[in-house]
This record gives C-alpha cells, structure tokens and sequence, in this order.
C-alpha cells in the first residue's frame, strides 16, 4: 500500500477487508475521495462496539477525504440480519426520529460537519426510499438481485435456521441501494463497515457496476469484541455507550481504565489518536508500569467522545477514589427525582448503571451492588429517598445519588 491514510489504517489495525485494494489504493492516492458508513437507529446511542468504524470515517477526515453519515431510517424499519439470531423487535416512527437524534449527537463527537469540501454530511435512507412504492422498487432493482447470490450471503445462512422473514431478506437490496443513491449524488466511491456487514456491503458494488458500469469499493474493519471475545454491543448486554446521558464520562473512563492487558496497545491503537511511536513504546510497558498506559488510553479515549474538561473530571474523581481511598467530593454524581420508595432494580436502571432490569437483577444476585457501604443480593430490596445514597458497583465503579431539588 502506498497511500499514507491506508497505511495509517493498516498500522493501527483497522483493516480487515476489502473488495478491491489496489483500486482504493490508486482511488485514495488520485484525489479526494468521498466515503459512507451507515448505521440503523435500533438505539439512541451510538457504543463502543461502533467506534472502531467511527475512528475510521474520523482518520478518513482527517486526511481530507469527505466523509457521509448514514442514519437508516429505512432499513431501521426491516432489521439488519446480520450476525443475529432473531429478528429485531418492530420500531415506531417516533422511536426511530428520537433514535435518530440520539445517533446524530454521538456521530458528532467524532466527526466534523459543514459546507467544507471535508466536511461530513448526514443522510437518511428514508429520504429516498420512502418515495418508492413495492411495485417501483421491484421494477426497478428486482432483476438486479439474484437468489442463490442472497443466499450466499452468512448473514442470510444464519438467520435462515432460525426462521428469517421476508422483511429481512429484503434488507441487503436497502442497502445496496443506498451505496447506488450516494454514488449517483455524492459520487460516493466507498463503503465502510464492520466485517458483519461485508455481505450486505458488497451487494452495493455489485449493483453500482450493473447499473452504471462504475468501479466501487468497501473497505471493512474488524469487529470490537471484549475480553471475553464477545462482540461489544446493545444486543450482548455488555454495551458501553458514547452518549453521556446513558454511560457518563467517569465510567466511560473506568472502562478503558480497565482495559485488559493483552489489549491495551489494540485499543491505543483504535480508539486514540495518539502517535504509533508513543503507541509502541506505552506497549512494551510491563507489570505496574503498564497502568501508566491504561491511564493515558482512558484519558485520551474519554477526550475524544467527551471533550478534555469531562475527561480530566473523570481522571480526577478516579484518582480520589482510588488513591486517596477516602475523598468522595469527586465522585460522579446523578441527580433523580425520588419521591418515594423503589425497587433495587428500578433505582438502578434510573441511575443509567444498567440498560435493563434483567441485567440489574444479574449484578444484584451475584453480589456485585453495594448501596451506602453495604452489600445487596435480593433483587426485591427497596431503596428509600435520601438526600445522598453512595453506590458501588463491583470493585471500580461508584456514584452519588443525590435527590433532585
């Protein structure tokens, strides 16, 4: 590879696949380059799991190529199949308009947007494919599409033991759609994604060459998974969340202060924008030496999805807590409204400690909760109103809850 931005995104292990390299490579090198990478609106907060396309489009940026924001509004109303087991559950128009919101304030941390020949612009596939009725839409791309080539996909193989719907056999023909609107509006050459969309992605060259005997290219990135080698994600229960109203700063900090040791230089890698020198040196860091290297992974992570005084916050109540042991004036402090008694579930689910109250009822069984100093186990307990309650969830995490005014 010859381009600098490839070869920026190879060195930090982003690359996983692509349908044509050398013609990205000679596309890259020949000028300005126009790239997408889209996401459906299943939540209203983009998460980790995300970040490793998210700092792709960001390095794609900032090399002067001129990156587009999807947000599938249409393709949120079928369900991505794609490395599921099960359909998604069915979406309202105003839960996909909140989500949508939700996603457009996460991609915006990352990315910037204006009228600049660089800068970003945000799309809906429901702009475009709420104009085509079934009858259009198949006349249109019905030939296009063959059945043994759906078939092929893994995406389709999995989902077909367990029952797939038409709904979401028709989800890649969205999708390549979209790559062929982009094309023809934005001269968009390039596709982004993770590597469980490769399927659905490639659709989209394949259409474009058909329709307009054009080259395109997708360039996919691996999938982030955790210590465990599970996907990170909203559906694996283990989702760290970029927006600050579901995952706040100080335990988005905590997470990648916790990061595992035999990932620390992955994650510098891609979720930093720091040096590959410094990359290389803070990697070779042994034993105690190495938390110098979570510290500044967790600090730099945290500066780029919530801006440099959240992050020193964040720094400084984790230096309270756990090296002065005593001082808990920095703690992370949320405020609720709490007028009466409530279930240990509940309580925590408000406080954004837990996404659900299954996963509450886990954390709580296995003794993970300490409410004021002590330790609960039955999920059934109530929490009475006070003006200050402290909670500790396992050994790293702990917030105030202080009673709304």
């Amino acid at each position: 590879m010859k381009n600098e931005l490839l070869k920026e995104l190879d060195a930090r292990g982003f690359l996983n696949q692509a349908s044509n390299m050398d013609g990205l490579n000679d596309a890259l090198n020949a000028g300005r380059v126009v790239g997408y990478w889209g996401t459906d609106p299943t939540g209203d907060s983009l998460h980790v799991g995300h970040l490793a396309s998210l700092m792709l489009m960001r390095w794609f940026q900032k090399y002067g190529h001129k990156p587009i924001l999807l947000v599938g509004g249409a393709t949120g109303r079928i369900g991505d199949p794609s490395g599921r087991d099960k359909g998604r559950p069915m979406l309202t128009d105003k839960q996909i308009e909140e989500n949508c919101s939700g996603l457009r304030k996460s991609i915006s941390k990352f990315i910037k947007f204006g009228k600049g020949d660089s800068d970003a612009v945000m799309v809906d596939n429901f702009d475009w494919m709420k104009n085509y009725s079934h009858i259009d839409f198949l006349r249109e791309f019905g030939t296009e599409f063959t059945v043994p080539r759906m078939l092929s996909m893994e995406s389709v193989k999995r989902r077909l033991e367990n029952g797939m719907t038409f709904l979401e056999f028709n989800y890649m023909t969205f999708q390549a759609v979209d790559f062929l609107t982009l094309y023809k509006k934005y001269n968009c050459i390039l596709q982004f994604c993770g590597a469980d969309q490769w399927g659905n992605s490639v659709m989209g060259v394949e259409l474009i060459r058909k329709k307009l005997g054009k080259e395109a290219f997708v360039l996919s990135t691996a999938l982030i998974t955790d210590s465990k080698g599970e996907k990170i994600g909203k559906s694996a229960g283990n989702a760290v969340w970029v927006n600050e109203d579901k995952t706040s700063p100080y335990e988005y900090y905590q997470y990648f202060r916790n990061t595992p040791d035999d990932l620390v230089e992955k994650f510098l890698k891609i979720f930093t924008e720091i040096p590959l020198d410094e990359i290389e040196r803070l990697s070779k860091l042994q034993g105690a030496e190495l938390n110098e290297a979570k510290k500044i992974l967790a600090f730099s992570a945290t500066e780029l999805a919530h801006g440099t005084k959240a992050a020193k916050q964040a720094e400084e109540s984790a230096i309270a807590l756990f090296a002065g042991g005593n001082n808990y004036q920095n703690m992370p402090n949320i405020e609720i409204n709490m007028p009466k008694s409530i279930g240990i579930l509940d309580f925590l689910v408000a406080i954004n400690l837990f996404s659900s109250k299954s996963e509450a009822r886990r954390n709580v069984e296995q003794g993970g909760i300490q409410i004021d100093g002590k330790k609960i186990t039955d999920w059934k307990t109530e929490i009475k109103p006070a003006d200050e309650i402290m909670v500790q969830k396992g050994k790293k995490i702990f917030l105030r809850v202080s009673r709304k005014n």
